[in-house]
């Protein structure tokens, strides 16, 4: 098999992998500062011929690995912030920062990560071009990778980029990919019905936002299944219904909050556009007025169909065969590692880190207070990420 000596490496340092994911894991940070984590990083590495670079706006890392010879540019990234949730895993281990967690895996991608820098690191000499390691915080909704591009730590750009993703309720050891749209945009939105409140006995002498408010809930649901193509999804979820203050008070206004999610630009743009269209005929057919804000989130995490095949082939060569599969449609979750691939090819997999054998389909998903990592699996990530990395600066795609 092919790079069966970096699979190896990893499983050598192994427990290295696995005690960085447990630092971390107990101390979890929120957002675009995570300085402990980064802390924890650099000195994981420091022993190492790397080169790093930091921005203002985060505690973003990017340590570079130049090659013995000059060559194409590859860079590779993993997430390092946590969830504003409480963890009740009941690990050795677990989180000991009331209301945070790492409950998506991005312990797990720094871990594996800082693997991969060590193994490619050991084949220094071997390399022609340079590998840019890419420890991202704020991943969670705060655009870290986006702000970490606009400091300028991702300058010069690369040839390629790569990401991994675990996913607990996902065959152990199994990487998975698609060509195309791989996660959505997301988008909030929140509306304001504004109607004039009174007494819940008179109701004729108000203009009540409620039922007005609730109207527009049913009818986001008809525009989504009538406007829009269904072969090009479109998600809306109002998740949250404000209005009122008491049992007999017909309040002033009602506010509907929610997410959008989308898999084109075309969509995104269009869906943001009838959702104002939309809000403001409903309440103007009352008498009332809608005002709509949309709080734009990641855009469309897109993967370079050259680097998915690329990356079935890695996976092939590393695992053998039967490791790989091609999901059959997007995930409607978003990645901000989208702003990367908005600018850079490349692509992002996911790994199955459910335990060997277990039910996976029965296992907690991401951002589950009980999510668990089978960290057996951490040395094969990283393995992958090296191999990704050592494979394009060989022969590109």
């Amino acid at each position: 098999m092919l790079h069966s000596h970096l699979l190896e490496a990893a499983r050598a340092i192994s427990d290295e992998i696995v005690a960085l994911r447990r630092a971390i894991h107990a101390e979890p940070e929120l957002g675009l500062h995570t300085p402990r984590t980064r802390d924890k990083v650099r000195a994981a590495l420091a022993d190492l011929p790397l080169t790093w670079r930091e921005g203002p706006s985060t505690t973003g890392l990017v340590a570079t690995l130049q090659g013995a010879e000059p060559g194409r540019h590859v860079l590779l990234r993993g997430d390092m912030d946590a969830l504003p949730m409480p963890e009740e895993t009941g690990l050795p281990f677990a989180s000991q920062i009331q209301g945070a967690m790492h409950a998506c895996g991005h312990d797990a991608h720094t871990a594996m990560l800082a693997g991969a820098a060590r193994v490619l690191a050991a084949r220094q000499a071997e390399l022609k071009g340079t590998v840019s390691f890419m420890f991202q915080p704020g991943e969670e909704g705060h655009h870290g990778a986006r702000f970490m591009l606009e400091d300028g730590l991702i300058d010069p750009l690369p040839d390629a980029a790569f990401a991994l993703h675990v996913m607990p309720n996902a065959m152990h050891g199994l990487v998975a990919g698609r060509a195309g749209p791989l996660m959505a945009a997301a988008d909030q939105f929140e509306i304001t019905v504004r109607g004039a409140g009174g007494h819940a006995s008179m109701p004729h002498q108000t203009q009540d936002p409620v039922p007005v408010a609730c109207e527009i809930v049913l009818a986001v649901q008809t525009m989504v299944t009538r406007q829009f193509n269904a072969h090009d999804p479109v998600v809306v979820t109002v998740a949250r219904i404000e209005g009122g203050t008491a049992h007999n008070v017909i309040a002033d206004f009602a506010t509907l909050k929610g997410t959008m999610r989308t898999l084109s630009p075309r969509h995104r743009a269009k869906l943001h556009a009838a959702l104002r269209q939309l809000a403001a005929g409903i309440a103007g057919a009352h008498g009332l007025t809608a005002e709509v804000n949309v709080i734009e989130g990641f855009p469309v995490t897109i993967c370079d169909a050259r680097a998915v095949a690329f990356g079935e082939r890695v996976t092939d060569g590393l695992f053998g065969p039967g490791a790989w599969q091609t999901l059959p449609a997007p995930i409607m979750g978003a990645e901000d590692f989208s702003y990367v691939l908005e600018k850079v090819p490349g692509a992002m997999f996911f790994l199955g880190v459910a335990k060997d054998g277990a039910d996976w389909n029965s296992c907690c998903g991401i951002h589950s207070p009980r999510m668990m990592v089978d960290e057996a699996v951490l040395p094969r990530g990283t393995a992958l990420l090296a191999g990704l990395a050592e494979e394009f600066l060989a022969s590109g795609f």
